[in-house]
């Protein structure tokens, strides 16, 4: 193996690509499969057929990728050795499927670790996610969290246009948050009831569909810790520290209500952790009311 083969932001640069290159496979896929199968996932969550298939052609396109180590998958209990290198890339591979009734966006989210899983979020050399919506999109970024250029690309066949460098506005307009309004804590219903006299609502219950939203139009996106799940709904490894990655990189700021996703200590491949992202001023007044 060369050594550009070996070099991690090389090797997530392949792995964005190789998930560019499929995108059209699993959206092409999506309206036979939206059927519930008798089964659950690691989180316990009902399984879509879509979901499997998103997921086995995600592995498939990324054990041809040079210098890729290991594929986890939120569909899966444990890694799978890809065999490819010391890079392991962290996938859900469809965000957002409960959608597919409904037929609203969703989208995959992939990223990639310079290490073993589950790792933190500072060993991130790149991460991104394909939105599925009227058109098909990627938004992505390669490097060390602390030096990434997010960028967005069109993807059509299999290829990404770049279409360029995304920047979180600052003159922020909407806000978006799951749970349900009796299952958020004292502090958090405060924090969003001022919100509301600020900012638009946009909740179209999937994450990534919401964080493009805030992407484009600046705001804040959470899914807060909850009276019946204190540490929140999302996984930490497939979908907290991507988008944290992604939003910083973009100018914005990350939370667990504490500090950034990024610096949360990573204990299990299927942790579990509150997510507030978006504009810094937002998450700032977040950390203060939940402090």
């Amino acid at each position: 193996m060369s050594d550009r083969d070996r070099d991690p932001v090389a090797v997530a640069e392949r792995v964005l690509d190789a998930v560019a290159e499929v995108a059209p496979e699993i959206r092409e896929g999506l309206p036979g499969r939206r059927r519930y199968l008798d089964d659950e996932n690691p989180s316990g969550e009902d399984v879509l057929a879509a979901d499997v298939y998103a997921d086995e052609l995600v592995e498939s396109a990324l054990s041809n990728v040079p210098g890729a180590g290991a594929y986890a998958s939120e569909e899966r209990e444990s890694a799978v050795d890809l065999g490819g290198g010391d890079v392991s890339v962290a996938v859900d591979p469809l965000d957002g499927s409960s959608n597919l009734a409904s037929n609203n966006p969703m989208g995959t989210v992939v990223a990639v670790y310079d290490g073993d899983l589950p790792a933190s979020g500072r060993d991130l050399v790149g991460a991104g996610f394909v939105l599925y919506g009227p058109v098909t999109t990627m938004v992505a970024g390669t490097g060390s969290p602390e030096d990434a250029t997010v960028r967005e690309y069109l993807v059509a066949d299999g290829d990404r246009e770049d279409l360029g460098p995304v920047s979180l506005p600052t003159d922020p307009t909407v806000y978006g948050f799951g749970g349900r309004v009796p299952d958020w804590p004292a502090d958090f219903a405060a924090y969003v009831d001022a919100i509301e006299d600020e900012l638009k609502l946009r909740y179209g219950g999937a994450m990534i569909a919401d964080v493009s939203q805030v992407l484009t139009y600046g705001g804040v996106f959470a899914y807060p810790a909850l009276e019946s799940a204190p540490d929140g709904k999302l996984r930490l490894q497939f979908e907290g520290n991507p988008v944290a990655y992604l939003v910083e990189g973009a100018g914005g700021r990350s939370s667990d209500g504490d500090g950034s996703l990024l610096d949360v200590p990573a204990t299990e491949l299927h942790q579990r952790v509150p997510v507030h992202v978006g504009n810094p001023a937002l998450i700032e007044r977040l950390e203060a009311a939940l402090s």
